[in-house]
């Protein structure tokens, strides 16, 4: 690993560890409450990892719905864990009760799915009107429609689950932010050996192989995404990592996407270039462009600010470079990425909303930058924290000296 930049983790204990996982289940019960949810029924891998810490299988049950989920009240939390993976929760007191989940879904029923949704309902309405009586109100997520319908016809009112989940989830307690830094720590760690590796004649997938190596081997969990791209396919962004040679001379642009050490994002933007000769002035201004964009952004941000004002004040995306923006400016960050959402002043009438920012709130700062139809196009991206009297940058990746004004 290269001796240019490489940072040690911070250190965290176990008191740090129980007092992040109280603070988490305290959070979302408070959320709950605040907004008349007698219990909830949560499927996300990730919301149950952040309501209890339970980690299994995170990316297939969230895609094998429901195969494994919680319901959490005001005093009880009853994980209902993949057959044969019930005791690898045994030391979580974030959990009072493990039970074996059924999966109610067509790869696991067939043409029985009817039959299985029915009896998944009966089997959860009688545990939840043993907890918290009858006719009580639902948080629901990521479950089949038969089954919202059937806990309705039951008697339950039945209502999204996200806004407590995301709102709690949105502001972090020292703990996490120690977590935070440490997944941080992590992937620019990654980053090192993969900025080591980048030479032309490497293909893209073998850069991006050598960066997900250092993840696993650090104790993360996975790459959400897989955004790391060269040349004409850095332009538009959102093109996959592929089996593209990287040639002399390109742009590569990278976003990390990990799930990292302890379940928490890691959520920064990269663009490097190649070599083996200096860039270009076009890729010069690309970048130093984006870099503003971001630094602008993050210079504005304070607690305490609405998003619309945000939206307001936001830098100006020249005409030029509108198509193709990002289409955030901004958003949340925490197990991965969240609430809430910050929208270009263009964009906010259509798709923004409006709200708070807050301490100890973590966001992710965006740019693109690419000319419709032009030829690459650069992605900078900066993890940040929100404090009383100022913003604190998470990401310490440096920006590309060679491309700098």
């Amino acid at each position: 690993m290269s001796s240019e930049f490489v940072l040690n983790k911070l250190d965290i204990t176990d008191n740090d560890i129980k007092k992040l996982r109280s603070y988490r289940l305290s959070s979302l019960r408070t959320q709950m409450e605040l907004n008349n949810i007698d219990a909830c029924i949560l499927s996300d891998a990730v919301n149950i990892r952040y309501a209890t810490d339970a980690r299994n299988m995170q990316i297939f049950t969230s895609r094998n719905s429901p195969s494994r989920y919680l319901i959490l009240t005001n005093n009880k939390s009853i994980l209902f864990e993949f057959k044969g993976c019930e005791h690898l929760s045994d030391h979580l007191s974030t959990i009072d009760e493990i039970r074996t989940s059924s999966t109610a879904s067509f790869v696991a029923s067939g043409h029985n799915i009817k039959i299985k949704e029915k009896e998944w309902v009966k089997d959860i309405s009688n545990t939840l009107i043993n907890l918290i009586g009858v006719k009580k109100t639902i948080g629901l997520e990521r479950m089949n429609a038969a089954i919202g319908i059937g806990l309705q016809e039951n008697g339950f009112k039945v209502v999204d689950a996200q806004l407590p989940i995301e709102l709690a989830r949105s502001i972090k307690s020292d703990e996490e932010i120690i977590c935070i830094k440490n997944s941080l720590i992590a992937t620019e760690n990654a980053i090192c050996e993969l900025k080591e590796s980048l030479m032309p004649g490497i293909s893209e997938n073998q850069l991006w192989s050598i960066f997900y190596k250092s993840i696993i081997e650090q104790d993360g969990d996975y790459c959400e995404t897989r955004l790391l791209s060269s040349g004409e396919k850095t332009n538009p962004w959102f093109q996959e990592t592929g089996k593209k040679i990287i040639n002399q001379n390109e742009l590569v642009a990278f976003d990390t996407d990990v799930v990292g050490c302890y379940g928490y994002y890691s959520d920064f933007s990269r663009t490097f270039h190649s070599g083996p000769d200096d860039p270009t002035k076009t890729q010069k201004e690309l970048y130093n462009i984006a870099k503003d964009q971001v630094e602008h952004n993050i210079n504005i941000i304070k607690e305490g600010m609405s998003f619309k004002e945000y939206s307001e004040k936001a830098w100006n995306i020249p005409d030029k470079y509108r198509a193709n923006r990002y289409y955030l400016s901004a958003h949340g960050c925490g197990m991965t990425g969240e609430y809430p959402y910050l929208y270009h002043k263009n964009d906010y009438q259509e798709s923004g909303y409006d709200g708070i920012i807050k301490n100890n709130m973590t966001l992710c700062v965006e740019s693109y930058i690419g000319e419709k139809d032009g030829k690459e196009g650069v992605k900078l991206e900066q993890q940040i924290l929100v404090k009383k009297n100022e913003i604190e940058i998470l990401s310490k990746f440096p920006f590309e000296k060679k491309f700098l004004n």
